[in-house]
Order: structure tokens, then sequence, then C-alpha cells
């Protein structure tokens, strides 16, 4: 499934991926980390808040997937069939919102 994907250009996580070691390796590939640093860190490093919420957002969208009890296990044995029933899954949530 990876062969598809596009280069990412910006990296979402939470403060358990603040280590210089993921901060380094995403600079080496041109992707810019957006993680709030730990409270422990000694070198202060800046976050750009407009994109960090957009992770909130995937969070949820995410977590309304995983509410599709048959996307959580993956019963699916290929990933076209996975795909497609997280595809069907997302259309009914899109619907879901719209009739709201």
């Amino acid at each position: 499934m990876a062969d598809n994907l596009p280069t990412p250009s910006v990296l979402l996580a939470d403060r358990g991926y603040d280590a210089d070691s993921i901060r380094k390796s995403m600079d080496r590939r041109d992707v810019l980390p957006v993680i709030p640093m730990r409270k422990s860190r000694k070198m202060r490093v800046g976050v750009n808040r407009s994109l960090y919420r957009l992770r909130n957002l995937v969070e949820r969208c995410l977590n309304k997937l995983k509410n599709a009890r048959r996307v959580v296990p993956r019963y699916d044995k290929t990933a076209e069939s996975f795909l497609g029933f997280v595809d069907i899954t997302s259309i009914r949530l899109w619907i879901r919102h719209l009739s709201t």
C-alpha cells in the first residue's frame, strides 16, 4: 500500500514523539515536524499551533472509524477489501454529518 502514497510535507505528532532523532530524521527528508516539546526539553522548539490543531481532526475521524467494529480488528484479508470498507464507513459518517 505504501507505493501509492505521496511524500509527506508535515509530520503531526504528540509529545511522545518529541525526540531529537525523530526531528533530525524528518529534517533530512524535508518534512516539517509539528511536535509540541516535552516539558523537560532543555532546547526550546516552537510549534505551529494552527497545523497542530489539524491533528485533533484526524484523531477524531479515526476514533469514529474505529466505532465501525469491522475496521479495528481488520477481518479483511486483502488491502483492497480493507480500504473499501474504510471508504464505506467514511461515506456513512459523511452522510450522517450532512444530515445533522
